[in-house]
């Protein structure tokens, strides 16, 4: 076939490529560019910015004129890769591992990967057969979510939140330190004395790490962890039903306390209706502090008092992380810390006077 001259336009190319799947080479010669820029575009390499725009818009506007597409498996076999990627999480549905997704995915996309999810219900036997199955579908790495891993993996992982030291598991974690610090400080300097405390269920990978330093501030501050004033959630799902069963049987014991640090926001909203259910007002009475600002936090009523993570960079940081693992770019260490911050809202205030207070 004769080369093309410089001027050809995409729209003149059926006349020019003959009725068959048109290869890259052939592609390469009527733009008049290298095969290999030509796969940087197509391929959206991370090469590809050095690339003016008006070439990209070239390539681009001639492979879909003529359905060109790259060869997966040829590129898969060339490079022993499958661009794929496997992500536990414990279900879909939940909101903190939705938002921790959509970084993932923003990410993944843009660097031409795809991800395969598994959902374990957190169920331990499923944590340990899913990564096998993953696997079995040559994945290249995973990207592990609110998952209590109990041993490493065969392949480059990054867990978020993960808790545990596993050799070849990158952990990207919030410093719960400083997230009991800022909930704790915060009703302390209101002059809440008096706390109830609401302990995550043992299978989330955070609840041990955020306990532990909520008792350790709490001694710092000389504030009383009373026994009848812990709340331990017992339910698996992912809605308000966290924080609201577990408020009622609190208020069944006892109504001496001015304030709930809840697990999360979605407790914390349970524990709010809980109080109303039983006359109490948030926060003129009690005040309510949940954990993560998932975005609807601040649309309740009373809007939330809670400790921010950044969710979605947290996802499209491990994304990165993981993708520098796979291609051997940098060695990562352990633990990468996140830095939480208090978003003060409607749901605190000081407590009340012993003559005002409703009981």
């Amino acid at each position: 076939m004769p080369r093309p001259k410089k001027s050809a336009n995409p729209s003149s190319l059926q006349s020019e490529v003959p009725n068959k799947p048109i290869s890259l080479r052939t592609l390469g010669e009527y733009l008049d560019l290298s095969p290999a820029t030509i796969s940087l575009v197509l391929n959206n390499a991370p090469g590809v910015r050095s690339i003016p725009q008006e070439t990209r818009d070239r390539v681009v506007a001639a492979a879909k004129k003529f359905d060109y597409r790259p060869s997966f498996y040829a590129r898969s076999l060339r490079g022993q890769r499958s661009f794929l990627i496997g992500v536990l999480v414990p279900e879909l549905s939940d909101g903190y591992s939705v938002h921790i997704l959509d970084g993932m995915e923003e990410i993944l996309m843009e660097e031409g990967y795809f991800y395969l999810t598994a959902s374990h219900r957190r169920k331990a036997d499923l944590i340990e057969e899913y990564p096998r199955l993953l696997m079995d579908r040559s994945v290249e790495g995973f990207l592990v979510i609110d998952t209590a891993l109990q041993h490493s993996l065969p392949l480059p992982a990054i867990a978020v939140p993960g808790h545990r030291n596993i050799p070849g598991v990158t952990n990207i974690v919030l410093d719960h330190r400083r997230a009991a610090e800022l909930s704790l400080r915060h009703l302390h300097q209101l002059g809440h004395r008096r706390i109830a405390f609401m302990r995550g269920r043992p299978s989330s990978s955070d609840a041990e790490d955020r306990w532990n330093s909520l008792m350790a501030v709490s001694r710092e501050l000389g504030i009383e962890v009373l026994p009848e004033l812990t709340m331990q959630v017992e339910n698996t799902t992912s809605t308000p039903e966290l924080g609201f069963p577990i408020t009622n049987e609190l208020l069944q014991r006892t109504r001496k306390f001015t304030a709930i640090i809840a697990f999360n926001d979605l407790a914390a909203v349970g524990s709010i209706r809980a109080l109303r259910n039983h006359g109490l007002r948030v926060p003129e009475d009690v005040s309510v502090v949940g954990f993560d600002d998932f975005e609807a936090a601040a649309y309740y009523n009373p809007s939330l008092t809670t400790i921010r993570q950044p969710l979605r960079q947290m996802g499209y940081m491990a994304a990165r992380l993981l993708l520098a693992k796979i291609r051997g770019e940098k060695e990562l260490p352990p633990e990468v810390p996140i830095v939480p911050e208090l978003i003060i809202r409607e749901s605190t205030l000081p407590p009340p006077s012993a003559s005002t207070r409703k009981r």
